[in-house]
């Protein structure tokens, strides 16, 4: 499983993360995922949202849930790019329990990025296009 994945975060759950059912809720494994995708593209790839001639939309995500996690467990994130186009891209995700390693969900996320101005599709090129072949997967 974790050759599955070229990157990884370890994140720790919040308090406030599980619901009244005792487990994190669904929406917080949507955000992991948002939050891991975005904090590789700054800090690895260079890129920089608040002024790159380019911004990513998320036009598509899905997430399958696999097993429950619980604060105060971690949730280890695993990143993968299954398909990169010429303008869109196609981010996997894996979610592990830090307890024990089991997968918890798997999920995918596809970003098209687009002028800022504009707001239509652009070429990924440059750092961000090299850094991102070295999370495609065979």
């Amino acid at each position: 499983m974790t050759s599955d994945y070229a990157h990884w975060e370890t994140v720790p759950t919040r308090w406030k993360d599980n619901d009244v059912y005792g487990h994190v809720n669904n929406v917080v494994h949507y955000s992991l995922m948002d939050t891991v995708i975005n904090e590789w593209m700054i800090r690895t790839a260079g890129f920089d949202p608040l002024t790159s001639d380019s911004i990513a939309l998320c036009v598509e995500s899905h997430c399958e849930y696999k097993a429950e996690v619980s604060f105060p467990d971690t949730i280890r994130v695993g990143l993968r790019i299954g398909r990169l186009g010429r303008s869109s891209v196609r981010w996997e995700i894996g979610l592990v329990r830090g307890s024990d390693g089991a997968l918890i969900a798997e999920g995918h996320f596809v970003h098209v990025f687009v002028g800022r101005d504009t707001r239509r599709p652009v070429q990924i090129a440059g750092p961000v296009r090299t850094a991102m072949e070295k999370l495609e997967t065979p």
